[in-house]
């Protein structure tokens, strides 16, 4: 078997994790003289067998990260995998000038490269967006697996720590307890008490086409009956209901009383016998 094969089936855990970690086991440690001896050869001299040699002996270090995020429900051969990519950068990146060990240094890179992956997975819509939410979301995680609902003190606690607000503490706590719901509801048409799903509450019934097209013609129907209506009656009548029901700014019945130099009860008997008349004509 090649060296490269070798290196391709170390860096891919598959579908058996039980060899994938018996494989990585028996890659030897390397001790801080022969970490430099290779990471200069890699930094000043592109040396590839160097750095395919770094990557080879840190991997046990992936896979003990990983196994720390079990608690989200993603596949730990997924997160390694995710693992092992950030170690493939961190040795890229690493200046062996900087007096550090690689594993010091590829921490950031692997939890990194698995944050990601968590948060693209864990969900299928995004529970932190910010650095300052991420950062919030894997703390507060953590906690609660030891916690129930947090109380006042603990959400205080937590966000003074972390530097965000007691509100901003809340609002994921509560992202991480709701769970996600089917669009189209569940399977079984039977499990009654299921949740409604988004897809019965987010129809809008107002723009069924036989509503809109019934309402259109309701209205219509009205508008051509009030102006048949209107015209049968005598001209003083037809204003009176135009300027107390139909005129954006109503008249009073003693402006016109004043108007038409009758009482104000006799404008009311107008308007009274008049809308009779209409009515009568609508209901026909």
């Amino acid at each position: 078997m090649t060296k490269d094969i070798q290196i391709a089936q170390s860096l891919t855990p598959g579908g058996d994790l039980n060899a994938y970690i018996q494989n990585i086991g028996t890659i030897p440690v390397l001790s801080q003289e022969q970490e430099r001896t290779l990471a200069d050869a890699y930094y000043y001299q592109g040396d590839l067998d160097a750095a395919r040699q770094l990557i080879l002996s840190h991997l046990r270090f992936v896979m003990h990260i990983a196994k720390s995020y079990n608690g989200y429900g993603l596949p730990v051969a997924d997160l390694i995998q995710e693992g092992n990519v950030g170690l493939m950068k961190a040795v890229k990146r690493f200046n062996p000038e900087k007096g550090v060990r690689l594993v010091s240094f590829a921490v950031h890179w692997i939890k990194a490269e698995m944050h990601e992956y968590i948060l693209k997975n864990w969900r299928i819509v995004k529970v932190a967006t910010t650095k300052a939410q991420r950062k919030l979301f894997f703390n507060l995680r953590s906690a609660k697996t030891k916690l129930q609902w947090l109380s006042p003190d603990e959400a205080k606690a937590i966000a003074d720590d972390l530097g965000v607000s007691v509100s901003e503490v809340t609002r994921m706590e509560g992202r991480l307890s709701a769970f996600d719901l089917g669009f189209d509801g569940p399977d079984e048409e039977s499990e009654e008490g299921a949740p409604q799903a988004p897809a019965l509450y987010l129809e809008d019934q107002s723009q069924d086409p036989a509503l809109v097209l019934e309402n259109d013609d309701w209205q219509s129907s009205n508008n051509v009956g009030l102006y048949t209506a209107l015209a049968d009656l005598d001209e003083r009548s037809r204003a009176i209901i135009q300027a107390r029901w139909l005129d954006e700014k109503k008249s009073t019945l003693h402006e016109l009383a004043d108007k038409y130099q009758v009482s104000a009860e006799r404008i009311r008997q107008l308007e009274k016998n008049a809308m009779k008349k209409v009515k009568a004509a609508l209901l026909a």
